[in-house]
């Protein structure tokens, strides 16, 4: 991989990463002021809770596309361990490929439930407002995800280094 592609690929990570990063404020953000408000001023933002999950939905399929590249989801990894350094390659590559073919199909059957929400013009309560936007995003935030377990996994069978690069990667000692 040549230093251009390489540069525009972490690029792309980055900003994937800076997404989920937003909807966890988003996130943060409207618990935060749902609960000040209901609790000094008696008053609550009309659709707090459906927003809220709804975000809340979107931060999980933006999180697992960050989490799933970097490789820090939680991980069990008692005969990785023991391996040597050719196995444990081998070991990560086949994980990686299982990781890829579950998000694909989960990818598939998410754009079904995006497309049925659409159609059946499912809105909030309070504000009337359509839900599929938001079921829309968490699909792109799939989407991402199999495009970032695509490139660790062409990054592990090329250049496993590509990933070590990474300051996330290293274990500190």
């Amino acid at each position: 991989m040549n230093a251009v592609t390489r540069k525009v690929t972490d690029r792309v990570i980055d900003t994937i990463e800076w997404i989920a990063a937003i909807f966890v404020g988003l996130v943060a953000l409207n618990i935060f002021f749902s609960v000040f408000l209901r609790k000094f001023f008696s008053v609550s933002i009309p659709d707090a809770y459906d927003f809220g999950s709804l975000m809340l939905g979107v931060l999980i399929f933006w999180g697992i596309a960050a989490t799933s590249y970097r490789g820090t989801h939680i991980t069990v990894d008692l005969v990785w361990s023991a391996a040597g350094p050719r196995l444990k390659r081998w070991i990560d590559v086949f994980a990686t490929l299982v990781l890829l073919l579950v998000v694909v199909v989960q990818t598939y059957t998410l754009f079904d439930k995006v497309k049925g929400t659409y159609l059946d013009r499912v809105q909030t309560f309070d504000l009337h407002l359509p839900v599929w936007p938001f079921y829309a995003l968490a699909w792109l935030g799939d989407v991402a995800a199999v495009v970032l377990i695509g490139v660790r996994t062409w990054r592990l069978i090329v250049s496993p280094e590509a990933i070590a690069d990474h300051p996330e990667q290293r274990v500190i000692k």
